[in-house]
């Protein structure tokens, strides 16, 4: 008879998903800095990997059987898993990175969309950028909500009540959020829009990452012929953002945020505490 594994950590346990959080937080700073129009995602990716690597982290997606990239950059109606190669970015596009990193046999998973400034077509990037705006609100909404919650679930009602409130936008659903720790993926999952089920307990322990993905139009989405890029159906924009999460004792904190989440949380009423 097998024992299924419990989905709630140490806090011991937490403490050491600390730094990967951190590193996979560095690597998002590389690779924005590394965005812009006449960059390749390849460079991008490089990037990213350098920042793992400087802090004695290895990047966790290079686990995921048949992938070989630190980074998935994902460009206009790609929503995730975009395979970094020889691309060109170009002014106006929208460029969603998720990278996670992998330190001491703990993980951290986080990703963002950006938009590269294109003076000349004004409306487009106002367009995108707002459309990763939402996308990010509602990140921080769905994070806000794990703070206060009875049931993992709520965390999807926050996110859709607050994306349909900014205007006709998709939330995909074929795609959700996860926990993390010992494994990038790992039980339960973590829904962006309402779900009948209560999910499990918000409690001490439950270590998540949300990851809500956005659309212009429909959410219908088909996976191209790399085997990996999922790219949406009617070739409109999309945009993701990702934090992971840890519940504890004393409230919660995003572990792949240097200040924990504060920023994002203030406009809330959510201040982050420091896992003890």
């Amino acid at each position: 008879m097998s024992l299924r594994r419990s989905i709630y950590k140490s806090p011991a346990q937490m403490r050491l998903m600390l730094a990967p959080g951190l590193a996979t937080a560095a690597s998002l700073d590389a690779a924005r800095a590394a965005i812009r129009a006449g960059a390749t995602t390849l460079e991008i990716d490089v990037a990213a990997e350098d920042a793992i690597l400087a802090l004695g982290g290895q990047p966790n997606f290079k686990l995921e059987q048949g992938y070989h990239h630190t980074v998935c950059a994902s460009v206009n109606d790609d929503v995730v898993h975009g395979i970094p190669g020889r691309r060109i970015l170009a002014a106006g596009d929208l460029v969603s990175i998720d990278s996670g990193a992998i330190l001491d046999g703990w993980n951290g998973d986080a990703a963002f969309s950006f938009v590269i400034p294109d003076p000349t077509r004004p409306e487009l990037v106002a367009e995108r950028q707002k459309l990763s705006a939402v996308t990010e609100q509602s990140l921080w909404h769905g994070i806000a909500r794990l703070a206060v919650a009875r049931h993992l679930n709520e965390v999807g009602e926050a996110i859709e009540d607050y994306v349909e409130a900014q205007g006709q936008y998709g939330i995909l659903t074929d795609y959700v959020g996860h926990g993390i720790g010992r494994s990038m993926h790992e039980a339960p999952p973590v829904f962006n829009y309402r779900v009948r089920q209560k999910g499990p307990d918000v409690k001490p322990g439950l270590v998540v990452a949300i990851e809500p993905m956005v659309v212009l139009g429909s959410i219908e989405t088909y996976v191209r012929d790399d085997d990996w890029t999922v790219a949406t159906s009617d070739g409109l924009a999309a945009a993701h953002w990702e934090h992971s999460v840890a519940v504890h004792k004393d409230g919660i904190w995003v572990l792949t945020a240097e200040d924990g989440g504060a920023a994002g949380l203030a406009p809330l009423g959510i201040i982050p505490m420091p896992i003890q």
